[in-house]
């Protein structure tokens, strides 16, 4: 049975104050929300423990976004997985194409850190996606199945999210064509050895594409920027119909 994940990617926004004013307006919406779909907050790490405290026993789970593949060490700025679960974390975002284009992420590297998300129980969310120039030159199916190959080796597929981010669709205003994202979300599924990994899309998600996102057949969530700062967008993305 594949899962529903909506989560919210808040990148470098939100202080602990702005994600207290935030939680106070996105609960009293989600008091209908289907139980079956897991609501998922990707902060940044100065607001984890602060919202670990907000969540307890409610629908909305914890994610962040990004996490090292060692348990500890020399890596200035980088968080191990045991500093994640003891602050409640559920989630991590890994190989977002920011932290491959900014910081120098490559397949490699972001196995190693999905591997080091799921030794400390941990749901690693892993992102994949082209770039304008790769689907320009027809290569995103090339493109998208390297990156599922190299970044699933030696992982279990019976703990594990994978968001489709078409690059050139992320905070863009442009949205792939939901019967294309469809589309490559199934060559990603007919790479895993367990079907039913819930397989999300992001890219430019918003309150009036989510019903459109939702209808198809092979996407199991949407993976959220922008949208995912406004508690009454975000909130209404969660309740799509």
């Amino acid at each position: 049975m594949r899962k529903i994940v909506i989560a919210g990617n808040w990148k470098m926004h939100k202080t602990q104050t702005e994600a207290l004013e935030f939680l106070q307006v996105l609960k009293s919406r989600l008091e209908e929300t289907n139980e079956a779909r897991e609501v998922v907050l990707c902060a940044p790490f100065t607001a984890l423990g602060f919202i670990s405290k907000s969540l307890h026993g409610g629908l909305i789970r914890l994610g962040a976004q990004n996490i090292h593949w060692e348990d500890k060490g020399a890596y200035t700025g980088e968080i191990a997985g045991e500093m994640l679960t003891e602050l409640g974390v559920d989630f991590v975002v890994v190989g977002h194409s920011e932290r491959r284009q900014y910081f120098g992420e490559t397949d490699e590297t972001a196995n190693l850190r999905v591997i080091a998300a799921q030794r400390h129980g941990l749901t690693p969310i892993l992102c994949v996606g082209e770039t304008k120039q790769q689907r320009d030159g027809n290569e995103t199916e090339t493109v998208i199945i390297n990156q599922v190959k190299r970044g699933l080796v030696g992982v279990d597929q019976s703990n594990l999210v994978i968001a489709y981010e078409p690059i050139w669709a992320i905070g863009t205003g442009d949205t792939c064509e939901t019967t294309e994202a469809n589309r490559v979300v199934g060559i990603i599924r007919s790479q895993l050895s367990n079907k039913n990994v819930t397989i999300q899309y992001g890219g430019s998600v918003k309150p009036d594409n989510i019903d459109e996102i939702m209808a198809q057949s092979e996407i199991d969530g949407v993976l959220v920027g922008g949208a995912s700062l406004d508690p009454v967008g975000f909130a209404r993305i969660v309740n799509y119909q």
